[in-house]
C-alpha cells in the first residue's frame, strides 16, 4: 500500500515537472546577442528580436517575439520581414555536441516585403545567392555532421507586399502560408499558397495561388536551375481583371492558370494552360454555357526580358487559333506577334458575341468558317511606331435568326488589320464624342458587303469594324425599312417593332460601342451601342395605337448624339398632309418618358376627319359633338408627352370655316392643353385656351376665349337659316366632361355684345320690318344645355327692351322682352318656338291687366 502511495506522489510530481516545463518560458536573454548574430550572419542582414524565451518542451527551442529583418539600404529603409511571434525549434543532435543549431522556424503573421530594385534586381536575390555559396547540410541530413543544417521555415497568415524602388505597390499576397527548405545537398524546396489582394480596392474574389518549385545551386541567381509550378483557380473574372486593371471591365467566369516553369532564369522554359469558364458578360445569365481555353509555351530569359518563340493554341470546335512571336513584359511596347484563324466555324463566333453583347436573340445562328493571319510588332529598341497588317474572310457566311424572320446571307465577307484613318476619326468624332478614343490603333475591318433590299432598290453598303476597346458600323444607301429594321434586332440594336412597317430608307448611319464596363463600387456597366448620323424616309405607314394610321410620305431623320430630330417632315393623318419637324431626347423607353417637340402645318383640315382619325370608331355626328365619348380616349393621348406649334390654313368644322388656325399644345400623360388658339372665324378673329384632363373619369374639358368681329349673316349661312343678321363680339368661359356629351352637360359664361343687326324671323305687333337690332348686349349663362339670358339689353328703333328668359342648344325659345319704361301701351313681347319659327306674342299693358283683375 505504501508502495503504491509512493508511485502515485511521484506520477503526480512528474506530471506536474512536466506542466511546468510547458508552461514556462524561462528568459533567456543572455542569449539573445548569439541569436542575433549568429542571423544577422546566415542573412547577411541586420537583425533585431525585441525578447528571447526558452522554451523545453515538447522540443527544446525558443521563443522569439518582435522579430525585425531589416532590408539592404540600397532596397530602401523599410524592414524586410517583421514577425510578432517565431518560434525556433533546436536540433537535439547539436545539443548534444554542446551547440545550437536551429532545425526549424515557424512565423506567425509575419510581414515580407518584396522589393524590386531600379537596377532590375530583387532584394532576395542576395539571399539566395548567399544560401547557395554557404555550406549548409540538408533539413532532412541523417546524421551529425560538424556543417549546420538549413532549417524548415514556415509561415502561416503571412502577409506579402511587393515594391518597385521606393514605391509600395498595391498588390499584395494575403492569409499566404509559405514553407523553405533544403532538399539535398545543392537543391531547396519551397512551397506557397495564398491569396492576390489589392490594398486600394475592395476585392473578394479573386481565388487561391499556389506555388511550389525547386532550385540548385549555381555561382549566379540567373544560371540557378528551376523548377516550378503555378496554380491561380477559383478566380472570378470580374475581380481577376479589377486586379491588374483596377476596373471591373464586366466580364464573369471562372479563372483557371496553370503554368510550368522549367531551365534557368536565364533561359527559362514556360508551358501555361489557361482557361475561364461560363464565359459571359455581366448582365447576360440565359443561354448556353461558353468555355474558353488555350496551351501557350515559350521561353523566357532575362538577360533580354523577352519572351521567345512564343507559341498559344486554342481548338474552337474543329478550328485553330494560334498565336507566334516574341514579347517582351506587359507595358514594355516591344512585341512581334502574329495571329493566324484556321477553320473557325462562324457558329463559334456567334455563340461567344451572344455571350458578350446583350440583346442578341437567343435563336440567332451563323453559317460559314473563318480563316485569316494578322500580325503586329512594335520595337521599343529602335523607338519605332506600332506596325500591322493582316486579312482573312469569313466564307459562305450566313446569320439568321428566326424569332425576327431575319435572314441574312453573302458569299464571302473579307475583313482587314487596319489603322484607323484621319476623316473615319473626324467623322465619328463629330457625331458622337466619346467614339474618338476607340479609333486609337490598330482595328479589324469587316467588309463592304451589301445589305439586299429587293424590289428594284438599290443596296445598302455595310462596313464594320472592330478593335480592343469597341467596335462600330457603318450602314450606307437605300434599304427596305422591314428588313432594316429585323437585320437590327438580329445584332442588337435597338428598333422599332411595329407590325407591317413598310417603306424605304437612305441612310447614313454609324453605330458604336464598347467592349469593356465602367467600373464602380457598386458594380460595372455597359453602355448601349449609340446609333448616329442621318436617314431619309419614304413611304413609311405608322400604325398607331387607338387612334387611326398615319404615314410619312418624306422625311430627313438627323441622329444626334443626345437628340432625334426630323426635318422636312411630310405626314399623311387625319385626312391632311402635314409638313413640319419634330424632335425628341435619345434613349426614350416609351413614349411617355420623354417629351416630342414639333411644329405642324396642314393647309386642308376637316373637324369630322380629325374626329374618325383620333376616334375611327365613331359614327357620324354633328360637328359640335366631337367631344362625345372615346373620341379622345385613346391610350396614344394618355400615353404620349409632347409640346409644340400646330396650325392649319384651312379648317373646315361642317360647313364653317376657319382660316390662319393656329395653336401651341402641350400633352403630358393625358392631360392635353391648347394655348394662344388663333384663327379667323365667321368673318372675325378667336383667340382662346383650351384644356382636357384625360387623367380623371370622366375627364374634364375647360375653356375660355374671345370672339370679335363674327359676321353673323355667315353664322346664320353655317346653320342653313338667315335667322340673324349683323356683328358681334363675346368672351366665353366652359367647363364640362368632355367624354360625355360636352354642350349639354357643359357648363359656362358668356358676355356678348351684337351691333347693327337684325332678327329676320322676329316680327314685333304692328311693325310690318323685322326687328332691327342697334345694340343688343348681356350676359348669359350655359347649363345642361339651356342658354340663360341675365341682364340683357336690346336696344331697336321700335324701343329698349330687358330681354330674359333661356334658349336650348336645339334652337327652342323661351324669351321675353321687357319694354324699357314701361308705358301705358304694349310693356312688350314673350317670343316662344325655335329659331327657324319663333311665335311673338304682345304682353297686355297695365291698363289691361288691372281691368282683369276680379
Amino acid at each position: 500500500m505504501k508502495l503504491f502511495s509512493s508511485k502515485r506522489r511521484m506520477a503526480v510530481a512528474s506530471a506536474f515537472i512536466l506542466l511546468a516545463l510547458f508552461a514556462l518560458r524561462p528568459g533567456a536573454s543572455s542569449l539573445k546577442s548569439r541569436i542575433i548574430a549568429s542571423m544577422s550572419s546566415a542573412l547577411g542582414r541586420s537583425v533585431d528580436i525585441g525578447a528571447v524565451h526558452l522554451r523545453l518542451l515538447p522540443r527544446p527551442g525558443f521563443d522569439l517575439e518582435n522579430l525585425v529583418v531589416y532590408d539592404d539600404p540600397a532596397f530602401g529603409a523599410e524592414p524586410m520581414l517583421r514577425a510578432g511571434e517565431v518560434t525556433a525549434a533546436l536540433r537535439l543532435t547539436s545539443l548534444l555536441r554542446g551547440r545550437l543549431e536551429i532545425a526549424r522556424l515557424d512565423l506567425t503573421e509575419p510581414s515580407l516585403n518584396l522589393v524590386h530594385a531600379d537596377n532590375g534586381r530583387w532584394n532576395l536575390e542576395a539571399l539566395l545567392e548567399r544560401a547557395a555559396h554557404t555550406p549548409l547540410a540538408p533539413t532532412g541530413k541523417g546524421k551529425s555532421e560538424p556543417r549546420p543544417g538549413f532549417p524548415y521555415i514556415e509561415g502561416t497568415s503571412a502577409r506579402i507586399n511587393f515594391k518597385s524602388g521606393q514605391e509600395k505597390k498595391p498588390f499584395a499576397l494575403t492569409n499566404a502560408d509559405f514553407s523553405l527548405w533544403q532538399d539535398s545537398e545543392n537543391s531547396w524546396g519551397a512551397r506557397l499558397k495564398a491569396q492576390p489582394f489589392r490594398t486600394d480596392l475592395n476585392l473578394n474574389d479573386t481565388g487561391l495561388l499556389q506555388l511550389s518549385g525547386t532550385w540548385q545551386r549555381a555561382e549566379s541567381l540567373r544560371d540557378t536551375p528551376l523548377q516550378l509550378t503555378v496554380e491561380w483557380n477559383r478566380a472570378q473574372l470580374g475581380q481577376f481583371t479589377k486586379f491588374f486593371t483596377g476596373d471591373d471591365q464586366g466580364w464573369r467566369g471562372e479563372v483557371v492558370l496553370d503554368s510550368t516553369l522549367t531551365g534557368t532564369p536565364a533561359h527559362l522554359q514556360i508551358a501555361s494552360d489557361a482557361s475561364i469558364q461560363d464565359f459571359r458578360r455581366y448582365d447576360i445569365t440565359s443561354g448556353e454555357a461558353l468555355r474558353l481555353k488555350a496551351h501557350c509555351d515559350s521561353e523566357y530569359s532575362s538577360l533580354d526580358h523577352l519572351f521567345h518563340q512564343i507559341l498559344c493554341s486554342s481548338p474552337v470546335a474543329g478550328g485553330l487559333i494560334t498565336l507566334k512571336g516574341n514579347s517582351g513584359l506587359p507595358r514594355s511596347h516591344n512585341y512581334e506577334l502574329a495571329i493566324s484563324v484556321e477553320n473557325v466555324p462562324a457558329s463559334a463566333v456567334a455563340i461567344l458575341a451572344r455571350r458578350a453583347k446583350s440583346n442578341l436573340p437567343d435563336d440567332l445562328v451563323a453559317d460559314g468558317t473563318v480563316s485569316g493571319g494578322l500580325r503586329i510588332a512594335r520595337h521599343a529598341e529602335t523607338a519605332s511606331k506600332l506596325e500591322f497588317d493582316g486579312r482573312g474572310e469569313i466564307a459562305n457566311f450566313r446569320l439568321a435568326s428566326d424569332g425576327n424572320r431575319a435572314d441574312f446571307a453573302t458569299g464571302t465577307l473579307p475583313f482587314l488589320l487596319t489603322a484607323s484613318n484621319s476623316a473615319a476619326r473626324g467623322q465619328t468624332a463629330h457625331n458622337n464624342a466619346s467614339a474618338a478614343r476607340f479609333l486609337e490603333g490598330p482595328r479589324i475591318e469587316v467588309g463592304p458587303f451589301a445589305l439586299a433590299s429587293g424590289r428594284g432598290l438599290a443596296n445598302a453598303t455595310v462596313r464594320g469594324w472592330f478593335s480592343r476597346s469597341g467596335y462600330g458600323i457603318s450602314v450606307a444607301g437605300e434599304t427596305a425599312i422591314p428588313k432594316a429594321l429585323r437585320l437590327a434586332r438580329m445584332v442588337g440594336l435597338p428598333a422599332m417593332q411595329f407590325a407591317g412597317t413598310e417603306g424605304t430608307a437612305q441612310l447614313d448611319l454609324q453605330i458604336a460601342g464598347t467592349w469593356a464596363a465602367t467600373g464602380t463600387s457598386a458594380g460595372s456597366s455597359f453602355s448601349a451601342p449609340r446609333v448616329t448620323g442621318a436617314a431619309k424616309l419614304y413611304n413609311v405607314p405608322i400604325p398607331l395605337r387607338g387612334i387611326g394610321p398615319a404615314e410619312i410620305v418624306s422625311a430627313d431623320v438627323q441622329l444626334l448624339r443626345d437628340e432625334v430630330r426630323v426635318t422636312r417632315l411630310n405626314v399623311n393623318a387625319a385626312g391632311a398632309a402635314w409638313m413640319g419637324w419634330l424632335s425628341m431626347p435619345r434613349g426614350c423607353s416609351s413614349p411617355g418618358v420623354c417629351q416630342v417637340h414639333f411644329a405642324l402645318n396642314a393647309n386642308q383640315l376637316d373637324l369630322s376627319d380629325l374626329r374618325e382619325w383620333v376616334s375611327p370608331s365613331m359614327a357620324s355626328k354633328p360637328w359640335y359633338l366631337v367631344l362625345k365619348p372615346n373620341a379622345l380616349s385613346s391610350s396614344f393621348l394618355v400615353n404620349v408627352r409632347a409640346s409644340g406649334l400646330v396650325s392649319a390654313n384651312h379648317f373646315r368644322l361642317q360647313d364653317l370655316e376657319a382660316t390662319n388656325l393656329s395653336a401651341r399644345l402641350s400633352l403630358d400623360s393625358g392631360k392635353l392643353q391648347l394655348s394662344q388658339v388663333i384663327g379667323d372665324l365667321l368673318g372675325g378673329h378667336h383667340r382662346g385656351e383650351w384644356q382636357a384632363d384625360f387623367r380623371v373619369k370622366p375627364a374634364i374639358c375647360e375653356g375660355s376665349g374671345n370672339i370679335t368681329a363674327v359676321s353673323l349673316e355667315e353664322v346664320a349661312d353655317a346653320m342653313n337659316d338667315d335667322w340673324i343678321a349683323g356683328t358681334a363680339n363675346a368672351s366665353y368661359a366652359l367647363e364640362g366632361p368632355c367624354p360625355a356629351d360636352f354642350w349639354n352637360s357643359a357648363k359656362g359664361t358668356m358676355q356678348f355684345e351684337m351691333k347693327d343687326g337684325s332678327l329676320p324671323h322676329v316680327f314685333l305687333a304692328d311693325e310690318a320690318e323685322p326687328l332691327k337690332v342697334t345694340i343688343f348686349s348681356g350676359k348669359a349663362k350655359l347649363d345642361s344645355g339651356a342658354i340663360e339670358l341675365k341682364d340683357a339689353r336690346l336696344n331697336s328703333p321700335a324701343g329698349v327692351f330687358q330681354l330674359t328668359g333661356s334658349a336650348s342648344l336645339k334652337g327652342e325659345l323661351d324669351l321675353k322682352l321687357a319694354r324699357v319704361p314701361n308705358g301705358a301701351t304694349a310693356t312688350g313681347y314673350t317670343v316662344t318656338g325655335t329659331l327657324a319659327v319663333p311665335r311673338v306674342a304682345q304682353l297686355p299693358s297695365p291698363q289691361t291687366q288691372a281691368n282683369l283683375k276680379p
